[in-house]
C-alpha cells in the first residue's frame, strides 16, 4: 500500500470514528434536545483546540452479536484541549453507540486521559451520558468503573475534577462523579441515582418518576448531590468554562488573577446600614458578599441546597477567594447537618487548591432540634470545625452580627487559628444572647423580683453593654479590628495582599481521620 493509499484510508479511519453513532440515534439524540458527544466538546472547549486520542481502539468483546459491531472509539471521546487557553482533559460519553455503555475499551480510553490529567497537571472535565456497564462485556465492565474511581481518589485534591451529567447516570457509574469537586446537572434531560424508578417500586412499592428521583432540582435541592443546575446542554457547559476561570490548574498552582476594573479602595456606604436595628430581623448575607466582591460577581455552590449557608467563589483585587457565610434570611442562619456538611466540603476543596477562604459570620448556634442531634449533629458539626482548623490557606473572618456559642468557634474563629478576624460594630460575640444569658444567670433574682420583666429588660441591656458586642473580644485579641462595614472590601484586600506568602504546614501525617 502506497502512502497515498494509507492517507486514504486513515481518511476513511477518522470519518467512520467521527460518525459511529447510527444517523438514526443522533436524530434520536437531537429529538431529546441534547448534544452528541463531538458537539459537546466543541461547545465546551476553545476553538479548534480539541486533540482527540484513541479515535481507533475498537473493543474486544465476543458474544451476544456484539462483535458483529466494533465502531472505531467506541462509546467515549477523549484528548485534550484548551478552555481560555489553558490545557484541560476531557471525555465525552457516546450515547449514541451502545448508549453509551461502559466497557473495558471505553474504560481504558477513561483511564489513560486520567492519567495524563494527573501526569501533566490539568483539571479533568467528564461529560456524562450513559447507560452505564455494558450486560454483554459483564465483570469486565465492572472492573472498568473501579479502574475510573481509583483515579478520581487518586486526583482528588490533585487536579479540579469537573463531572456534567448530560444524560442518563445510573447504578455504580454514579459514584465516579460523586467523587469528584463539582456535579453540574442539565434540567429535564440528565437522570443520577442507583436504582431506578421500577426497581425501588419492585423492593419497596414507592412509585416515583425519573425526574423526582434523580432529576437535577431533586440533587440539587434535596440530596446535595448536584452543585449546579443548568436549564439546558450549553449553558452547563458554558458556567464550567467560567468555574474554571476561578481555579488553578492543580494543587501546585495559584488561581489566575484577572486585572479587574473594579477599584480596591472603594468605600460600600449602603452596609453601614444592612445590619437590621431588631436582632432577629434577617438580612441576605448574600447582597452583603456581592456588595464587596469585584465587580458583584460571586458564583454560588450548592445554591438549592442547605440555604442557611452560602459559599462560592469570588475575586478581591483580581484574585480568587473562596467565600463562605451564614445566610440569616434561611433559617436565621443556623448552623445544621446539611449546612456543616455543605460547608466543610467546600472549606476543604478550596484549602486543597490554594485559594484563601473569607467568612462571613452571623450564626446564633446550631440548630436545635432532635433530628437534629440523632441525625448526627454532633458529627456533621465536627466536619466544618476539622476542615477549618485543617485549612493551611489565607483565612480571613468578618462578624457581621451574632456569633454565639460553639458555633461561633467552627465559623473560622481566632481559636482555630484564623489569620485575621475583623468584626462589625453590630456584632456580638458570647456565649449565648442575652435574653438567654440572663435567664440563667439571674434565675433567683427574677423569680424572686416584684417587676421581673422590667428586671430583666434591665439586666439584658447591661449585659449586652458589657458582653454582646465586639469590643471585650477585641480587649482580649480574639477580634483584630473593629471595622466599618463600608471598609470592609479594601480591609480584606489589604489582608488578603498580606498573607499572599503566608506559608503553614501540618504535622508529618499520612492523613487526618475526618469524622465522616
Amino acid at each position: 500500500m502506497g502512502t497515498e493509499e494509507r492517507i486514504e484510508e486513515l481518511r476513511r479511519l477518522r470519518d467512520e470514528a467521527i460518525h459511529a453513532g447510527s444517523e438514526r440515534a443522533i436524530a434520536r439524540q437531537h429529538e431529546q434536545g441534547k448534544l452528541t458527544a463531538r458537539e459537546r466538546l466543541a461547545a465546551l472547549l476553545d476553538k479548534d483546540s480539541f486533540q482527540e486520542i484513541d479515535m481507533f481502539v475498537r473493543h474486544q468483546a465476543r458474544g451476544f452479536g456484539i462483535e458483529d459491531r466494533t465502531p472505531p472509539g467506541d462509546a467515549v471521546v477523549t484528548g485534550w484541549g484548551t478552555i481560555d487557553g489553558r490545557t484541560v482533559f476531557v471525555f465525552a460519553e457516546d450515547f449514541t453507540v451502545f448508549g453509551g455503555s461502559l466497557g473495558r475499551a471505553v474504560s481504558d480510553k477513561i483511564v489513560k486521559v486520567m492519567d495524563a490529567a494527573m501526569e501533566v497537571g490539568a483539571p479533568l472535565i467528564g461529560l456524562k451520558d450513559s447507560g452505564g456497564a455494558r450486560i454483554q462485556e459483564g465483570v469486565a465492565s465492572l472492573d472498568g468503573y473501579g479502574r475510573i474511581f481509583e483515579r478520581n481518589v487518586r486526583a482528588s485534591g490533585v487536579i479540579p475534577q469537573i463531572s456534567v451529567i448530560m444524560g442518563p447516570c445510573a447504578g455504580g457509574a454514579v459514584y465516579s462523579p460523586a467523587i469528584t469537586d463539582f456535579i453540574y446537572q442539565v434540567q429535564g434531560s440528565s437522570h443520577l441515582f442507583i436504582t431506578g424508578p421500577d426497581v425501588i417500586k419492585a423492593v419497596t412499592g414507592e412509585e416515583v418518576t425519573f425526574e423526582a428521583l434523580g432529576g437535577a432540582l431533586a440533587h440539587a435541592a434535596t440530596s446535595g448531590v448536584t452543585h449546579f443546575v443548568a436549564a439546558d446542554g450549553n449553558t452547563a457547559l458554558e458556567e464550567v468554562r467560567y468555574l474554571l476561570s476561578f481555579l488553578p490548574q492543580n494543587n501546585l498552582e495559584a488561581p489566575p488573577r484577572f486585572v479587574p476594573t473594579d477599584r480596591a479602595d472603594r468605600v460600600e456606604s449602603m452596609l453601614d446600614s444592612i445590619i437590621p436595628d431588631v436582632a432577629t430581623h434577617p438580612y441576605d448575607m448574600v447582597e452583603v458578599v456581592e456588595r464587596i466582591v469585584d465587580d458583584g460577581e460571586f458564583y454560588q455552590v450548592h445554591a438549592h441546597w442547605a440555604q442557611n449557608i452560602i459559599v462560592g467563589f469570588a475575586r478581591l483585587d483580581g484574585h480568587t477567594v473562596g467565600i463562605v457565610g451564614n445566610q440569616p434570611s434561611v433559617l436565621a442562619g443556623t448552623l445544621d447537618i446539611e449546612a456543616s456538611t455543605k460547608a466543610a466540603r467546600f472549606v476543604r476543596f478550596c484549602d486543597a487548591f490554594n485559594i484563601p477562604l473569607v467568612t462571613f459570620v452571623d450564626v446564633p448556634g446550631f440548630l436545635p432540634g432532635v433530628d437534629q442531634e440523632h441525625g448526627g449533629i454532633i458529627r456533621h458539626g465536627a466536619k466544618l470545625l476539622y476542615a477549618y482548623s485543617e485549612a493551611t490557606v489565607p483565612r480571613v473572618t468578618v462578624i457581621t452580627r451574632k456569633a454565639y456559642g460553639g458555633a461561633y468557634v467552627v465559623m473560622n474563629s481566632r481559636g482555630i487559628r484564623a489569620d485575621l478576624v475583623y468584626a462589625w460594630p453590630s456584632a456580638e460575640i458570647a456565649v449565648m444572647g442575652a435574653q438567654g444569658a440572663v435567664n440563667i444567670i439571674f434565675r433567683r433574682e427574677l423569680a424572686g423580683a416584684d417587676d421581673p420583666d422590667a428586671r430583666r429588660a434591665e439586666l439584658i441591656d447591661e449585659y449586652e453593654r458589657q458582653f454582646n458586642n465586639p469590643y471585650r473580644a477585641a480587649e482580649l485579641g480574639l477580634v483584630d479590628e473593629v471595622i466599618e462595614p463600608s471598609q470592609t472590601r479594601p480591609k480584606l484586600i489589604r489582608a488578603l495582599e498580606m498573607l499572599r506568602t503566608k506559608r503553614e504546614s501540618l504535622p508529618p501525617k499520612k492523613h487526618g481521620n475526618i469524622p465522616l
